[in-house]
């Protein structure tokens, strides 16, 4: 019996993308499922910190909007839903998604989520004196600091939370192919140690999981790479086989395009060795991956595979690292960048007189060197904006910076205007690895009741 092959859409590639375009995939897109990726390096520590400050929160901050416009047209058209939008709270985003579908009138809409990835409890009980990667530190070192610490999770997590009837599946950390491999697996009960096929499934989650970067968002450039009707830019889908080759493509009436430059550019996106792609899962590899355009916005990729997966998971730990003051002020007409940057040059001397000076710091003109650095264009900018941001110990200190900046309308240079200001603490990210063994993961099934699967 041949098995039928598998559709799958994108419908987010970070945590504040378009919806719009998902809305479109889940009405016309004939998906199995939709597969919203939205959690990118920093976004899971930022979460953790906000359920911190409020045990009720700390999931994506779009969830409810995303849920409300797809849960219908996914209801009645048997697409299930896999996120990883649950962040640092998924249970909870669990029972917003079940509150929420109540509310629409979905009275039967089931919500499995898939718990374990938050390591922190027992990185500290066991693993403090484990070396932080790209670092001589350990993760003693900054245990005082420490936020958060979420284990990547597999495929393999999201499993036993397929084999239920949940029409929706929250998870917090996932790698971001495991979200599209994990339905995969499922349909084609692919075994969890086929090597190749799970490189296969890999290389069909990473060309995915950034959304519109494959159909032409973040690629165009005018008059080298057109994107037709970029403003409506539409989400991919994937149409799989159980051999594991893919069709590229996206809906015809969305604007974008499909192409193989496109996806050559998603393959190789992040990939520091494309014959070694490091998964929970899998080493995937992409070496020998061919792309060939076979029909009007699809393109076909086939020669994915894979060898033995890890036998640790990356663990992404989230600590405080001080906090940031930082202002801006305008300047435009004859003598703005000579004036912007005399307001670099005050400010600079004020902050070193008040202590400041050996802070990690930035004096930019943006419209001149905020990008390129040194780099000095041959023409006299109509208007800069001068920009400073310094990084130190307290919330004290920043907002001090920041209102250095925002004196110059009185204490700096002619014409400054349009001054913006702002203090932010500082989370900063560093990276484990874990035994596998370490990391329990589990699924509860909402909906009636609440239920351990």
């Amino acid at each position: 019996m041949v098995q039928k092959g598998l559709r799958i859409g994108a419908g987010a590639g970070y945590a504040g993308d378009r919806i719009p375009p998902a809305v479109a995939l889940a009405e016309k897109g004939q998906l199995d499922y939709l597969v919203f990726e939205c959690l990118a390096e920093r976004t899971i520590a930022l979460a953790q910190l906000e359920k911190i400050q409020n045990p009720m929160r700390g999931f994506d901050p779009l969830l409810s909007a995303r849920m409300k416009a797809v849960l219908p047209a996914c209801m009645a058209h048997g697409t299930r839903i896999i996120t990883n939008m649950g962040a640092a709270n998924p249970l909870q985003a669990g029972k917003e998604v079940l509150a929420l579908a109540k509310a629409l009138g979905l009275h039967h809409l089931k919500v499995a989520v898939v718990l374990g990835d938050d390591v922190l409890a027992t990185l500290q009980a066991e693993y403090l004196s484990e070396p932080l990667m790209d670092s001589t530190q350990t993760v003693s070192d900054i245990q005082a600091l420490l936020v958060s610490a979420n284990a990547y999770l597999g495929a393999e997590a999201l499993l036993p939370a397929l084999q239920t009837d949940a029409h929706v599946i929250i998870s917090g950390r996932v790698a971001d192919p495991a979200l599209f491999l994990a339905p995969l697996m499922h349909h084609f009960q692919w075994r969890a140690d086929d090597w190749s096929l799970l490189g296969k499934g890999v290389m069909v989650g990473h060309l995915l999981e950034c959304a519109a970067q494959i159909t032409g968002g973040y690629f165009a450039d005018p008059g080298y790479k057109d994107v037709p009707n970029l403003a409506q830019v539409g989400y991919p889908l994937a149409e799989v086989s159980a051999s594991g080759d893919v069709i590229i493509t996206k809906l015809a009436d969305d604007g974008g395009c499909v192409t193989v430059q496109t996806c050559t550019e998603q393959l190789l996106y992040e990939i520091e060795d494309p014959a070694q792609y490091l998964q929970p899962d899998v080493v995937a590899d992409f070496s020998q991956v061919q792309l060939e355009q076979v029909g009007a916005d699809r393109v076909q990729a086939v020669g994915a595979s894979g060898t033995t997966r890890p036998d640790t998971l990356k663990v992404t730990l989230g600590y405080r690292d001080g906090f940031v003051g930082e202002g801006q002020m305008s300047y435009a007409g004859p003598g703005a960048k000579d004036r912007g940057q005399l307001a670099l040059d005050v400010v600079k001397a004020r902050l070193a007189d008040a202590g400041y000076g050996h802070f990690e710091a930035r004096y930019d003109l943006i419209g001149v060197n905020a990008i390129l650095g040194d780099t000095q264009p041959s023409y006299e900018p109509a208007e800069v904006r001068a920009r400073i941001a310094v990084r130190v110990n307290t919330q004290a200190q920043a907002l001090h910076v920041a209102n250095e900046v925002e004196a110059l309308y009185t204490n700096g240079p002619a014409s400054g205007g349009g001054a913006s200001k702002s203090v932010r603490e500082v989370i900063a990210v560093a990276s484990m690895l874990m035994p596998r063994s370490a990391v329990q993961t589990q699924t509860v099934l909402l909906g009636g009741s609440e239920e351990l699967v």
